[in-house]
């Protein structure tokens, strides 16, 4: 199984749409809050220069994006495969 991890903040909409899904596939997986936690938020930003927004979501610590590239992954097939610890081309 892959190392998921995810950072968020309490009240992001996205960030509970994004663990929900994972729930649902029954995924283990950190979450980090950045709310009120600034090193976890550079943290965040060091891991994903381009990132701002939570939720950023590490598929064994590659960053694979938010919650929309979250869904998208699963529409297309290619996060069940990821998740097992595989490539997702």
């Amino acid at each position: 199984m892959a190392k998921v991890e995810i950072y968020t903040s309490p009240f992001c909409g996205f960030c509970h749409r994004a663990k929900s899904l994972l729930k649902k596939k029954n995924v283990d997986f950190e979450e980090m809050d950045v709310m009120m936690d600034s090193a976890k938020r550079k943290e965040m930003e060091a891991r994903a220069p381009s990132a701002r927004t939570v939720p950023q979501i590490f598929i064994d610590d590659k960053s694979i994006g938010g919650c929309d590239e979250l869904y998208a992954l699963d529409a297309a097939g290619k996060l069940d495969p990821l998740l097992q610890g595989g490539a997702a081309g």
